[in-house]
C-alpha cells in the first residue's frame, strides 16, 4: 500500500467494506480483540513525529492480535551509520511480516519495497502520499453521505506540499467525486489532472461543498518568499465560524490533524456540529485494520 493513485474503485470499496466490518465487530465492542492476525508481527518504522498515525497502526495491529514493534528512525541503527535499506532488510530477517514506514522524503516506502519481500505500507512520505489517510477520509464521507459519486470535496491549504491532498484527490476522483483545490497561488501545484477545479477563492468554493478538508499549515512554510502572514492566511483561507457559515446544511468538516487552531481552523469550528474530525481518528484505526489484514493475509498488493 504505497499510494492511492491508480487503485480502482472496486479495490477501494473492498478495503472500506472490511474497515466498516472491523469498526462494527471489533472497535465497537467492549472487548476489542480479534485473532485474525495472531502469530503475525509488523514494525512501525517512523522517521517523523506522529501521534495519530503511529498509534492507530499500533492499535489496529493489537486489536487484530498481531505483535507490533515501534522503531523511531532517529534512535535506530541508522543514527550509527547504517543505511535505511540495511535496516529494512535486517527487520525482515527477524521474521517480521510487514513494514509500516513514515519518512520525510517522497518515494522512500516505494524504494524500500525494492529491497524487501514483505509488504510495505506507506504511512506518509514527504509530499507524495498518505494512502491510509485518504482511505479514512473516504470512509468518513461515506458514513455521512452514503455515496461518493457527485460529492463535492473542497481541499484548502498548502496543496503543493500536502501528501494528504494527493491521496484524497486520487481516492475521491476514483470514486466519482468532484474535487476543488483552494490555496494561495504560491501553494497551488501544477500536477493536477484536467477536471479538477483550482481557485484561491475559498468562500465561493464553500458554497457548493459537501466536504471541506482543511490542511494543516506547517510552520516552516511561513518563511517562503511571497507567503502571507498567518493572520492574513486566516482571514482569506482559514475556516472560521464566518466562513463555515457559507457551507451547505449537510456539509461536513475534516482535518487530518494536528490542527493549528487560530490559523487554518478556529477552535469553534473544530467543535462545530459539522465537524467529523474525531470520526476521522476512529475510522483511521478501522481502515488500518483492513489494510494490515489484507496485506498480511495476501489478499492485496498495490
Amino acid at each position: 500500500m504505497l499510494g492511492l493513485q491508480g487503485i480502482s474503485a472496486q479495490e477501494l470499496e473492498a478495503i472500506l467494506e472490511d474497515a466498516a466490518r472491523y469498526k462494527r465487530d471489533v472497535i465497537g465492542q467492549s472487548i476489542k480483540k480479534s485473532t485474525l492476525l495472531r502469530g503475525k508481527a509488523f514494525v512501525n518504522l517512523f522517521f517523523e513525529p506522529s501521534t495519530r498515525t503511529r498509534t492507530s497502526f499500533e492499535l489496529a495491529g493489537k486489536y487484530l492480535g498481531a505483535d507490533v514493534i515501534n522503531v523511531q528512525g532517529e534512535v535506530s541503527s541508522i543514527a550509527k551509520g547504517e543505511t535505511l535499506y540495511d535496516t529494512a532488510r535486517n527487520i525482515e530477517a527477524m521474521g517480521v511480516d510487514l513494514l509500516v514506514v513514515r519518512h520525510g522524503a517522497s518515494g522512500v516506502p516505494a524504494e524500500l519495497k525494492r529491497y524487501v519481500k514483505i509488504p510495505v505500507v506507506n504511512a506518509g512520505d514527504g509530499a507524495h502520499e498518505h494512502p491510509t489517510q485518504g482511505l479514512l477520509d473516504l470512509m468518513t464521507v461515506w458514513e455521512r453521505h452514503k455515496s461518493w459519486k457527485d460529492v463535492h470535496l473542497v481541499i484548502v491549504g498548502d496543496i503543493l506540499h500536502s501528501r494528504v491532498a494527493r491521496s484524497d484527490l486520487w481516492g475521491f476522483l476514483a470514486m466519482g467525486a468532484r474535487v476543488s483545490l483552494v490555496a494561495p497561488p504560491l501553494w497551488m501545484p501544477d500536477w493536477i489532472d484536467e477536471g479538477v477545479t483550482m481557485t484561491s477563492d475559498l468562500l465561493s468554493a464553500l458554497k457548493t461543498a459537501d466536504v471541506i478538508q482543511v490542511l494543516r499549515i506547517q510552520k516552516e512554510r511561513w518563511s517562503m518568499v511571497g507567503m502571507p502572514s498567518p493572520e492574513e492566511y486566516r482571514s482569506r483561507w482559514g475556516l472560521t465560524l464566518a466562513s463555515a457559515a457559507c457551507l451547505p446544511e449537510n456539509a461536513i468538516i475534516l482535518h487530518p490533524g494536528p490542527q493549528n487552531r487560530g490559523v487554518e481552523i478556529d477552535s469553534e469550528v473544530v467543535a462545530h456540529a459539522a465537524s467529523r474530525i474525531l470520526d476521522q481518528v476512529e475510522n483511521g484505526v478501522a481502515v488500518r485494520m483492513a489494510v494490515l489484514t489484507r496485506l498480511m493475509e495476501g489478499h492485496y498488493e498495490g
